[in-house]
């Protein structure tokens, strides 16, 4: 379907807002077109195809995947502080993607509120979001070590930076930030986007979890499923709720258990790599 305004519709989405109905004019619609190839190719796109040249450098190594590894937070400079202002700015880039995304809804007449990014619910947001973190969570981390097991995905290392004093808040910002620039670029704007130049629901949906799957092909096999049947799950969930505050409470969940849990178990129990 590639309109929210039949019965059917209505009864498995959220009613859209009349900004967000398709739109009809030609040059309008090549216009939005060329935004969201833009806003892709310096955001999440980008790092897409890096993840995927990423990934066939690794198979062309003689080292099997699962002997390789990746970390997704690592030193960027051998002086402490210096690497301190890098995970900085680091942080800063994500921040920034997200608030693209806002700015071009809102430049395009999207208040912030028709994508869920408003205060009317914070309690039932943030429930829910600790429900989508469980539901993700738990199945995520039993994928990836039986990718890892049989050969299929690299090792993850979420964190290696040194036991520093800023350690622990730059990992913690870090995962809001991962979680606010995915969410609402990926969800917020680029679905948006979709459903304005006509694509059904779940065209929408599958273009967004495969590109979200596409950026994390880095880890391997299982980064890529893992990340796809998340894009999935967050996707349908707002768009029958309209809520995406939900979406990045749970990845910034998601993202700080790993990151922190990693950190503070490495090493000392026997089922993690």
């Amino acid at each position: 379907m590639s309109s929210l305004s039949s019965t059917a519709a209505g009864r498995w989405f959220s009613p859209p807002s009349p900004v967000t109905a398709p739109i009809t004019d030609p040059r309008l619609r090549r216009l939005v077109g060329t935004e969201v190839l833009v806003v892709l190719t310096v955001t999440l796109g980008l790092s897409a195809l890096r993840s995927a040249l990423s990934l066939i450098d690794a198979v062309l190594q003689p080292v099997p995947l699962n002997q390789q590894e990746v970390a997704l937070n690592a030193p960027q400079a051998q002086a402490g502080l210096v690497d301190l202002a890098l995970q900085l700015t680091r942080v800063l880039q994500l921040v920034g993607w997200g608030a693209l995304g806002a700015y071009l809804l809102i430049r395009a007449g999207v208040a912030l509120r028709d994508v869920g990014l408003d205060r009317r619910r914070p309690g039932r947001d943030a429930l829910g979001a600790a429900g989508l973190a469980a539901l993700i969570g738990v199945p995520g981390l039993g994928l990836y070590l039986v990718a890892r097991a049989i050969g299929v995905s690299l090792t993850v290392e979420p964190s290696t930076l040194g036991d520093t004093w800023w350690r622990l808040p730059v990992l913690i910002l870090s995962a809001a930030a991962n979680a606010w620039a995915e969410e609402v670029v990926m969800l917020g704007y680029l679905i948006t986007r979709l459903r304005q130049l006509g694509w059904s629901e779940n065209r929408s949906l599958v273009a967004q979890a495969l590109l979200r799957g596409s950026y994390h092909l880095y880890q391997g096999l299982g980064g890529f499923i893992g990340n796809i049947v998340m894009g999935l799950v967050f996707g349908r969930v707002w768009q029958r709720t309209n809520r995406l505050w939900m979406q990045i409470g749970a990845h910034t969940l998601i993202d700080v258990v790993a990151f922190i849990g990693y950190a503070a178990l490495a090493g000392k129990v026997g089922w993690l790599p």
